[in-house]
């Protein structure tokens, strides 16, 4: 099996040799860039299975790399960047960034993150997770064509809405979308009206699709950011 292949794009020498180091102990491969457009170049050239991106690179922007990439691949991208912001994250998701991670951060946590940007790209190429027009993960499994979702094996009703809200993160799933993103995509538009009424739709989908609520195992929040169907 061939290594996976992890393009590093950070322009602080020491950060950069640092990932690098830990990576390749992990038996990852590693390309590494100092700008953005290097970046963007080496990902058309060696088509990376995930890039960790920082943000405050000196030619380019990091969301710029993100959006220009994201109209060449769907490579997983990691978000490795000093900025903290809530908005900056959001900023960041939106675009297309699948993770981030705020530095200064432990290698445990970066590997673990990268782990799972691989299973999650490993899971959307494969033909078990959607198919047929059709959605399985962990006793909750939705069929698009007849518009039926089951979980525990029992049919459950949902209300239009709801079942849009669901559908469009099962097609994202493992991938965290931010409130104005589904707002978007459901209602059109990201008025202050649309977010307050998500919350309250993902409010009851939970009670019909999760044992506990509460403590939810397919439907995640990302505080101040949206949410993600769970893929682990």
């Amino acid at each position: 099996m061939s290594k996976k292949l992890i393009l590093i794009v950070e322009d602080d020498k020491t950060i950069r040799k640092f990932i690098t180091t830990a990576l390749t102990t992990q038996d990852y491969s590693v390309k590494e860039a100092v700008t953005g457009k290097e970046g963007i170049s080496l990902t058309l050239s060696y088509c990376p299975d995930v890039i960790l991106l920082d943000l405050g690179l000196e030619d380019i922007d990091g969301i710029d790399v993100i959006k220009k990439i994201r109209e060449l691949s769907n490579v997983p991208i990691i978000v490795v960047s000093a900025r903290e912001q809530d908005r900056e994250k959001v900023e960041a998701f939106d675009n297309g960034a699948d993770d981030y991670i705020t530095k200064p951060f432990s290698i445990v946590e970066l590997l673990a993150r990268v782990r799972v940007a691989l299973r999650h790209s490993q899971s959307n190429n494969s033909s078990n997770t959607i198919l047929n027009n059709n959605f399985e993960f962990d006793k909750l499994f939705v069929d698009f064509e007849k518009r039926k979702v089951i979980v525990q094996e029992e049919e459950i009703h949902l209300t239009p809405i709801e079942y849009d809200i669901l559908s469009l993160l099962t097609k994202y799933h493992g991938k965290v979308l931010t409130h104005n993103f589904i707002a978007k995509e459901i209602w059109g538009s990201v008025l202050g009206g649309e977010t307050k009424s998500l919350r309250v739709f993902m409010a009851t989908l939970r009670r019909k699709i999760e044992k506990q609520p509460a403590n939810p195992r397919y439907i995640i929040t990302e505080i101040g950011v949206g949410y993600k169907l769970n893929d682990e």
